[in-house]
């Protein structure tokens, strides 16, 4: 199948032609899928080398000129490496750009832990005004790379990745989706972990949500799930364990709730093996996420107190 990362090149060359405004931005990865666009585009398509605190500087210089700059690498380079020009450069500046990485959490583990960036999201938390987009198939990827460019002067991440669901589902750059409706508890699954977790909920009476779009977070759908599912939440993230358990517990500030985050772990596994194998790894194959979320969703079930005993007549 066609990945994200295929589909990403050839939607953003059709964009440097549609929109004057639109610029890309390198720094090595990636430039053999821009040749065409930079001979016909060479005042915006820049390979700056690699010089990644350089890449995030210059789409700032471009959006301040009034440019609507696409920033492309790893993620472990577009996010880690130049995190003080993204705080400064971008966010101090309030100028808008459009990040857009690859490699994900651990897409190449041929390439070692340091093109690995499961905390790329969480790191983005620490500053204000990010909209994150996590799509969970190529179809998706291009709606929401188009969302993007699209987002006036906004500072936007959008998460592409090797993995991804068998079918699109369609994204709005806004709002979760329910795919499937329970009653004893809700699932959040984000972007391209949908497929594993409709396989490990099979049968079991939960309420699946499915999130493109992780910040600002669709707290609103989560509210209205919990009314109809209760408050068991289970967010399954194809990033660190733990990103968005702050904003589903404020989500839920005001009535009782238990939240459990599954994700990408913390501890490095050093043999780094095949990318199958990290999923496994860390629990977010569909054999593990059905143990875990089946038994956070029993262990609530049996908290809950006991229904009222219905009125009986007294006799006299």
């Amino acid at each position: 199948m066609e990945t994200m990362r295929d589909r990403f090149a050839p939607v953003v060359t059709r964009l440097l032609d549609e929109d004057p405004r639109v610029a890309v931005v390198l720094a090595e990865i990636g430039t053999d899928a821009f040749t065409e666009a930079a001979r016909r585009h060479p005042d915006r398509v820049v390979n700056v080398g690699i010089r990644e605190q350089l890449l995030v500087g210059a789409a700032a210089g471009m959006a301040l000129t009034g440019l609507r700059p696409v920033v492309h690498t790893f993620a472990s380079f577009l996010v880690e490496r130049p995190f003080e020009q993204v705080k400064l450069d971008l966010g101090h500046q309030d100028a808008g750009a459009v990040l857009v990485s690859a490699a994900a959490s651990f897409d190449w583990p041929a390439g070692g832990y340091t093109h690995m960036a499961p905390g790329d999201v969480a790191l983005l938390d620490t500053l204000d005004g990010w909209t994150v987009h996590v799509p969970g198939h190529p179809d998706e990827a291009e709606t929401l790379v188009r969302h993007a460019v699209a987002a006036g002067d906004d500072k936007v991440y959008v998460r592409l990745s090797l993995q991804a669901n068998a079918h699109p589902l369609p994204v709005d750059g806004e709002r979760f989706r329910t795919v499937r409706e329970g009653r004893a508890g809700v699932v959040v699954a984000v972007g391209p972990v949908l497929d594993a977790v409709l396989a490990a909920t099979e049968g079991l009476d939960v309420t699946v949500l499915y999130a493109t779009t992780v910040r600002p977070f669709d707290a609103a759908a989560l509210r209205r799930a919990t009314e109809a599912s209760g408050t068991d939440v289970v967010l399954a993230e194809p990033y660190l364990a733990g990103t968005s358990v702050a904003a589903a517990n404020d989500a839920l500030s005001d009535v009782p709730h238990r939240v459990l985050g599954l994700g990408v772990g913390r501890r490095e596994l050093r043999r780094y093996g095949q990318l199958e194998e990290h999923v496994a790894a860390h629990g977010l194959d569909a054999r593990s996420l059905r143990e875990r979320v089946g038994a956070f969703t029993a262990a609530g079930i049996s908290l809950r107190p006991p229904p009222p005993a219905p009125d009986r007549a007294v006799a006299h």
